[in-house]
């Protein structure tokens, strides 16, 4: 007589999703701006109600999202040379800009529109 001993094969378990890198928590606007700018950049970022000043790249900002803002929006103007990247971000959308050389300027910007959302 043979005995036939018969295990059941364990699930592997599924690996932890990694984030997006153009996610934004609820409720709030990310802003981003990253690349090379060997001489800085004058970063401004915020809403049609508020500006702020950020300093060189690598930089990342969130503020909370107003009920009456009309838009986000940042700009990163080079300081005499270098290559970045910028982005605003606001429940999934993302706008980016980029800028190279001189003193460019980066700006992306999303728009509120009437259902209360922002594209």
């Amino acid at each position: 007589m043979t005995v036939t001993k018969t295990a059941a094969a364990k699930a592997k378990p599924k690996p932890k999703a990694k984030p997006k890198v153009d996610e934004a928590p609820e409720g709030k606007a990310v802003f981003k701006v990253w690349g090379s700018a060997p001489s800085g950049a004058d970063i401004t970022y915020g809403s049609d109600g508020e500006n702020l000043e950020g300093s060189r790249p690598p930089m990342t900002k969130t503020l909370s999202i107003k009920d009456d803002a009309l838009y986000y929006q940042i700009t990163a103007q080079l300081k005499g040379g270098g290559d970045i990247q910028c982005s605003v971000t606001i429940d999934g959308k993302t706008k980016s800009g980029h800028a190279k050389g001189g003193y460019n300027i980066c700006s992306a910007q999303l728009n509120g529109d009437f259902f209360g959302g922002f594209s």
